[in-house]
């Protein structure tokens, strides 16, 4: 059986990933106060121990309102960076994986309830509520408060706290940053013209809606150290007449390699509940494969990656550098190790482990 392209080594900017599966980001909604639990340490631990290439942190928000829900995960003061800090320690005393984090902004899908007592918006009246803020103010559904749109004062604060928390991510040694621009979220809301009706320079033009993330970005990559990964992950469509197309896309993505970004994570949806999204197995690799053909970084696609042929079919053809699976590592948090039995690749794994090797997969763990 020939080397699998799934379990060979892949470089990104200055970070050296032992295979191409990447651990995404998945919202846990167990934080206190924006701070990890311990419940995060469970749940980062076993995938730390997954055998993946990657492990990245859960969508964080750099400032409180900036959340989705009161229990996401945050990193804006000193004790949600110490709290994260412990988390860490406690997974890299087990694990070398090099583990990445997603900084977010919910912009005005923040501030709603946890996803399973219902997920709906939690007025700023109630308790666990706030005032959401985004490029304009169109509510995310008809019922909801519609949010405050930023002014340049605003702009400069959301722009100033993406830096301070890449800074802070440095600090306690975080190996990489995806920026999330995707799934509805404020730098996706600034991209697409269903939720952006600004007439500033901000608005109007993909030259103009993609402006502030741009900003957010270059905020970013100064602020983190040179070397260590700043990448974007984007929503290629918005599966809505009307609403971001996969050619603006592709032109934010060029622009962006421009600035030095060092991968693009390809994703899809979440910005409009009139979304139709065409969901099937590898259903958002076309768009990846589009977006990889107009530019040279690393791309990742995502997306109901589920079996190992299938992961192994979309980096050995070159639709994509890297797979990212979330649902499927939560399901199985040893995919890649049955991943590299079942395509006759390699995975590291820990010591106390070593005696699981199936006998049938003798070279599965490497030595």
């Amino acid at each position: 059986m020939p080397n699998p392209v799934l379990f060979s080594p892949f470089r990104v900017a200055g970070l050296e990933l032992a295979n191409r599966i990447v651990i995404a980001p998945m919202c846990q909604y167990s934080a206190e106060n924006g701070c990890t639990t311990d419940w995060h340490l469970i749940h980062l631990g076993q995938l730390a121990l997954s055998g993946a290439g990657l492990l990245t942190i859960e969508a964080t928000a750099v400032v409180p309102e900036g959340r989705i829900t009161f229990a996401d995960v945050g990193l804006y003061d000193d004790a949600s960076e110490a709290a994260l800090a412990r988390t860490l320690d406690g997974v890299r005393r087990y694990s070398d994986v090099p583990i990445a984090i997603q900084l977010a902004h919910a912009g005005r899908k923040a501030s709603t309830d946890i996803p399973w007592l219902g997920g709906k918006q939690i007025p700023p009246s109630y308790d666990n509520g706030w005032q959401t803020e985004a490029p304009s103010g169109v509510a995310f559904l008809p019922e909801y408060v519609p949010p405050t749109a930023l002014d340049q004062e605003g702009l400069k604060r959301v722009r100033d706290a993406f830096a301070a928390s890449a800074k802070r991510a440095a600090s306690i040694g975080i190996d990489a940053v995806q920026i999330h621009g995707a799934h509805g979220y404020l730098l996706h809301q600034f991209l697409s013209p269903l939720s952006n009706r600004r007439t500033d320079d901000y608005g109007g033009s993909i030259e103009n809606r993609m402006r502030f993330p741009l900003e957010v970005f270059d905020a970013v990559r100064t602020a983190f150290p040179a070397g260590r990964p700043v990448t974007m992950r984007v929503s290629a469509t918005d599966w809505v007449e009307g609403g971001l197309e996969l050619a603006e896309v592709i032109v934010f993505a060029k622009e962006l390699e421009a600035r030095g970004c060092d991968a693009i994570h390809v994703s899809s949806g979440g910005l409009d509940a009139k979304q139709a999204i065409p969901v099937g197995p590898s259903y958002q690799v076309p768009l990846a494969r589009a977006i990889k053909n107009e530019i040279k970084i690393p791309v990742v696609a995502v997306g109901l990656i589920t079996e190992p042929v299938q992961a192994e079919a979309i980096v050995a053809t070159g639709d994509a550098d890297l797979v990212a699976i979330a649902r499927a590592a939560l399901y199985d948090p040893r995919w890649p190790w049955h991943a590299a039995a079942a395509l006759g690749g390699q995975v590291s794994a820990p010591p106390q482990y070593l005696r699981s090797q199936p006998s049938q997969y003798k070279n599965l763990f490497r030595p």
